[in-house]
C-alpha cells in the first residue's frame, strides 16, 4: 500500500508532471520533423531536379551613335603649293553682257589676303532690267555701276548686309553680276572669325551679305579693279560640269518679266548654294 501511495504522489507532483508533458510534446514535434524530413539523397536529386537553369541572354552590342557626316573642307594659306596657281582674270574677260558673263563666273576664285573663296551662285543684272540697280541711272551709290567691266559694285543691302557685284559690259552700260553664294578654299579659320560662326557647314557662304562679311570688305572697295594684283582680285577657275538655273530671289518688286526672268545660275552638285533650292533647274536644252 506504501508503495502505491508513494508512486501516485510521484506521479501527481506538478513539477514532474510538466518536465514529462514538455518532453512528449518535444518528441512529437520532432517525429513529425523526421516524417517530413526526405533522405538527403532524394533531397539533393530533387533541389537537382527542380533546379532552373538559365542560360545568361546574349547582350546586345550598342553601336555607338554615328556623327553627322559633315563636308570637309581642305584650308591651305595662299602660298602652299596645294594651292592651284591660277592667274587673274584679264579685263576682257569682264568685256561681256552680264547675262553671259554670271554663267561664266561660277568656279571662278576670289581671293583677298589670307581668303579664297571659290564662286558657287551668282545673278545677273542687266540694263533695263527693273530689278538692276542702274534704273536709277548715275548716282553716287550707283556710278560704279556705268564703269567698265571687271571693277566691283559693293552696296549695303537693308543697311547691313555687304553685298559684293562684279560690274559686267562696256563703260556705261549699267550691268553687274550678284555673287550669292561660295565655297571656301583658303582661309577657313579667318572666314569663321570675320563671320562669327566655328562651322564648316555651308551655311557659313550662303548668301551675299555672308560672301560680303567673309571677305571682310565694305562699300569703299566698290570701283575697285578685280583685274589687279593685291587687295580684291578675281582668278580663273575650272568650269563647272553642269549648272542650274533658276529666278532671282528677292526682287518681288521688279516687273514680272523680270521676276521670272531665269537669270540666277548656281554649280550643280555643291550644298554651296544659298536659298531657295528647288527653284533652280537643269537648263533646257
Amino acid at each position: 500500500m506504501l508503495q502505491m501511495l508513494t508512486k501516485l504522489n510521484f506521479l501527481l507532483s506538478p513539477s514532474l508532471w510538466l518536465q514529462m508533458n514538455r518532453t512528449n510534446r518535444f518528441k512529437r514535434v520532432a517525429s513529425k520533423r523526421n516524417k517530413s524530413t526526405l533522405p538527403s539523397q532524394f533531397s539533393d536529386e530533387r533541389s537537382k531536379s527542380m533546379t532552373v537553369r538559365t542560360e545568361p541572354k546574349p547582350t546586345q552590342k550598342q553601336t555607338p551613335p554615328q556623327p553627322q557626316p559633315t563636308l570637309k573642307i581642305q584650308s591651305f594659306p595662299v602660298s602652299d603649293p596645294s594651292f592651284p596657281k591660277t592667274s587673274i582674270l584679264s579685263p576682257d574677260f569682264f568685256q561681256i553682257d552680264a547675262l553671259d558673263l554670271a554663267p561664266r563666273l561660277l568656279g571662278k576664285f576670289l581671293r583677298r589676303d589670307d581668303v579664297v573663296l571659290q564662286i558657287t551662285e551668282v545673278e545677273a543684272y542687266r540694263p533695263n532690267d527693273s530689278a538692276c540697280h542702274g534704273r536709277f541711272g548715275v548716282t553716287a551709290r550707283t556710278a560704279p555701276v556705268f564703269g567698265p567691266g571687271g571693277h566691283a559694285y559693293v552696296y549695303l543691302c537693308y543697311g547691313l548686309h555687304t553685298m559684293l557685284n562684279v560690274v559686267a559690259d562696256k563703260e556705261g552700260v549699267g550691268a553687274a553680276v550678284l555673287i550669292r553664294a561660295c565655297a571656301p578654299v583658303c582661309g577657313l579659320e579667318t572666314i569663321q572669325q570675320r563671320r562669327g560662326q566655328q562651322t564648316e557647314k555651308p551655311i557659313l557662304l550662303t548668301g551675299p551679305g555672308k560672301v560680303g562679311q567673309a571677305l571682310g570688305i565694305s562699300t569703299d572697295w566698290s570701283n575697285h579693279p578685280l583685274y589687279t594684283p593685291g587687295g580684291l582680285e578675281l582668278l580663273d577657275g575650272p568650269e563647272p560640269e553642269k549648272i542650274l538655273v533658276g529666278p532671282r530671289v528677292g526682287i518681288e518688286y521688279a516687273l514680272p518679266e523680270h521676276v521670272s526672268a531665269l537669270w540666277r545660275f548656281a554649280i550643280a552638285g555643291t550644298p554651296w548654294v544659298s536659298a531657295p533650292k528647288n527653284t533652280l533647274r537643269p537648263p533646257s536644252s
